[in-house]
């Protein structure tokens, strides 16, 4: 059970609580966006670091998922503040998003620590943006919470499910050999990306957004809702809630990200039905990506380090992944939450 934490040991006190001119200065600033006095009585702060960009498509719902988590949060008596940090777009960005995996992570630390944030909420979704979040705020250890953003509606293209990897590849040889024209390929790009949300397909966004989950840092069925659908925008509003909770109880991210925790994301836990939605990262068939991220994550500070090994991956998993294969055949992100 976590150590209840007093009111006055929230790190928030030292920016907005103290009798002296540096808190007025910063209370007298931040009033002038419109936010009444009573906002700064010692109620814990939530920082929402959020990843919205017009350049990385997966997370541009994120300011509607922003709302939602200050709801629960000012239901729960916290006060939240937005802030932004630099977002990672896999669609759009060259050569590769895993360059800036590390810049932003520290990006995501050094807000934290110069902000006062008493508790965190992270909103990820494209590929790295999850990994190099989590690193940052690990680094910080506060009380913490992933919402994932969630997978896009499964593509429909002349009654064909398409999945938003896997597709692109088909279509583009099919132009090659010339059994699709550009007015083809024009139409199926409308119907591949159809909704918000990141690849909808077994790829790198839903094997960390399950990551998170198992490891968890993210609520039940983070992982699976689409980004479209209303439970998403339900689940951010209870995750809200729940980090004002975590705070009062001072369950840091250390409490919870142990080496059992990461041995649980990376293998399979034996429920009756492999489809089931507490997967793990590797049983989803994305080892290699997995295993990169975690062995980072799993070592923010070397005095908190939780060792992932090398070959972990293969070691815990045996090298199986039935819930990629289940996904690749006839399925995407879509059907595995009505599972």
């Amino acid at each position: 059970m976590a150590d209840k934490k007093k009111k006055d040991e929230y790190r928030s006190i030292e920016w907005f609580g103290r009798p002296n001119r540096d808190s007025m200065m910063h209370r007298s600033w931040m009033k002038n966006q419109g936010l009444p006095h009573h906002l700064f009585d010692g109620r814990p702060v939530i920082g929402i670091c959020n990843t919205w960009s017009e350049v990385t498509p997966c997370n541009a719902h994120f300011r509607d998922i922003a709302e939602y988590v200050k709801k629960g949060v000012y239901e729960m008596g916290g006060f939240p503040l937005e802030f932004p940090v630099m977002s990672l777009g896999e669609p759009v960005m060259r050569p590769t998003t895993m360059l800036f995996r590390n810049l932003v992570s520290m990006d995501v630390e050094e807000s934290i620590r110069a902000n006062p944030f008493d508790g965190i909420i992270l909103l990820v979704g494209c590929d790295k943006t999850t990994p190099a979040l989590m690193m940052g705020a690990a680094s910080c250890d506060l009380p913490t919470l992933v919402i994932s953003g969630g997978p896009m509606l499964n593509g429909k293209f002349r009654g064909e499910d398409i999945g938003s990897g896997t597709h692109v590849w088909k279509f583009t040889e099919m132009l090659k050999t010339g059994e699709m024209n550009m007015d083809d390929l024009y139409e199926a790009e409308v119907c591949m990306s159809r909704s918000a949300g990141h690849c909808m397909s077994m790829g790198t966004a839903s094997t960390m957004a399950s990551m998170v989950e198992a490891l968890g840092m993210g609520l039940p069925s983070n992982a699976a809702i689409p980004a479209v659908d209303s439970r998403r925008y339900v689940l951010s509003h209870m995750a809200g809630r729940r980090i004002v909770e975590m705070v009062k109880e001072n369950l840091k991210m250390s409490k919870i990200m142990t080496k059992e925790a990461f041995e649980n994301a990376i293998s399979k836990r034996r429920h009756r039905r492999f489809h089931e939605r507490r997967r793990a990262s590797a049983r989803h068939g994305r080892a290699y990506g997995c295993e990169a991220h975690a062995r980072r994550l799993g070592s923010p500070r070397q005095e908190r380090a939780v060792p992932v090994e090398s070959d972990a991956v293969w070691k815990i998993s045996d090298g199986r992944f039935l819930l990629r294969r289940w996904l690749a055949r006839d399925h995407q992100r879509a059907w595995f939450h009505a599972a």
